[in-house]
């Protein structure tokens, strides 16, 4: 599938397909294309929206959790989106949690996956190794299950990103202000249906973190993928989606019984 990345006003995005609105958040090292295998799936079904986070380029002291919540509800309005069914990865879990928060009448239905703002293990808490390509390699590898899932071309570009001094500033200054930003006490206020989809052999926010997700979000159901790490919609696409199709169609359903009775 042809994707193309579209540019509007500060914003860069993919808007793919018609109907309820889908809008992906990745990663503090992610892109757009890690969501790739969502948007081929479900744009023939519903809008898939993913904004290019501005991780790299955000102004230093905005650089944070509650400066990306900002970015993403300024898009939003910017696009006129509503009734979102709201997707994160890892950081742009932590940043779905927010804005959940911030804005419930924007948010039907929530899904994360490998989700920070309980606990994490990442590199970003130290700065990176500049200049120091196999330390990269080896760190990226770690993100998955399955080392050959971090291909060269992902390699190399988490390798450029971290060679830039600037970029790796802000980096390290949002990692830090997820890590101090724990969500244990705000979470249980979330009431919207809640998806949480966790790879098994994740070890940057292992499955123990999915568990507390699910204890604390009361209206959260819990799937683990085996044989998988950290991006579960990369490593295992197609039983991500499968997941993510029958909590989509099951949310579906109960609005419609409820019409009924």
């Amino acid at each position: 599938m042809d994707i193309q990345i579209k540019e509007e006003g500060e914003y860069q995005f993919i808007d793919e397909g018609q109907g309820e609105v889908l809008l992906l958040l990745h990663g503090l090292f992610g892109a757009l294309s890690n969501w790739g295998g969502v948007v081929e799936a479900f744009s023939k079904e519903y809008r898939v929206v993913i904004p290019l986070m501005p991780i790299y380029e955000m102004p230093l002291h905005k650089a944070s959790v509650p400066g990306l919540v900002n970015f993403v509800e300024g898009f939003v309005r910017f696009m006129g989106l509503q009734d979102l069914t709201l997707l994160g990865n890892s950081l742009g879990g932590h940043v779905a949690l927010v804005y959940t928060l911030d804005f419930p009448n924007q948010v039907k239905r929530l899904v994360l996956t490998g989700s920070s703002g309980l606990f994490e293990d990442s590199m970003g808490g130290s700065f990176p190794k500049r200049g120091n390509y196999e330390y990269l390699k080896e760190r990226v590898e770690y993100t998955f299950f399955k080392p050959e899932t971090a291909t060269k071309e992902l390699i190399d570009e988490v390798f450029s990103i971290t060679n830039s001094n600037s970029k790796c500033m802000r980096i390290v200054t949002i990692a830090k202000s997820a890590q101090r930003h724990n969500m244990a006490k705000d979470i249980t206020r979330i009431q919207v249906p809640t998806l949480l989809i966790w790879g098994l052999n994740d070890t940057i926010t292992p499955p123990h973190v999915a568990h507390e997700f699910n204890r604390l979000i009361k209206n959260s159901e819990l799937h683990f993928i085996d044989e998988c790490g950290h991006a579960p919609m990369m490593e295992q696409p197609d039983t991500f989606n499968k997941i993510l199709r029958k909590f989509l169609q099951k949310e579906v359903k109960q609005l419609e019984q409820t019409h009924w009775l």
